[in-house]
């Protein structure tokens, strides 16, 4: 099984979010998303000031394997960029729920958090696929 810290939310698209401040996330993807696609040699990360609504493309993170859309879990706007990653795009695979985060928003509206999984239904997600 997949780690999965407690405090994080997760969505079905295996993103993570982890509120850091009143109305701010931070986004990754989960240490299973990252296993899935193998060494990851790039990550398109959104731009500033974008405003995304839950459940559209953010970017994407490219590996040896495939490339795969990175999605947003929360509409907002993106207020920050993980500038680490342009140069360093293995640190996703190497510390996917520190240094790999790859976007900080500023929720939109009230409730954006409800409807993500809580990392003990994140798991029993996973064992049902």
């Amino acid at each position: 099984m997949s780690y999965c810290p407690e405090h994080l939310k997760y969505t079905k698209d295996h993103e993570w979010v982890e509120k850091t401040g009143d109305r701010r996330v931070r986004v990754g993807i989960t240490d299973f998303a990252q296993k899935q696609l193998g060494d990851i040699v790039f990550v398109d990360v959104p731009s500033v000031n974008r405003a995304v609504d839950a459940g559209e493309p953010l970017g994407i993170v490219e590996s040896v394997k495939s490339v795969s859309d990175l999605y947003a879990p929360v509409p907002g706007r993106v207020t920050a960029k993980n500038p680490d990653l342009d140069s360093d795009p293995e640190l996703v695979n190497t510390d996917s729920y520190g240094d790999g985060w790859i976007a900080e928003i500023e929720i939109a509206g009230t409730g954006a958090l409800d409807g993500l999984l809580d990392a003990a239904q994140y798991q029993e997600f996973l064992a049902a696929e």
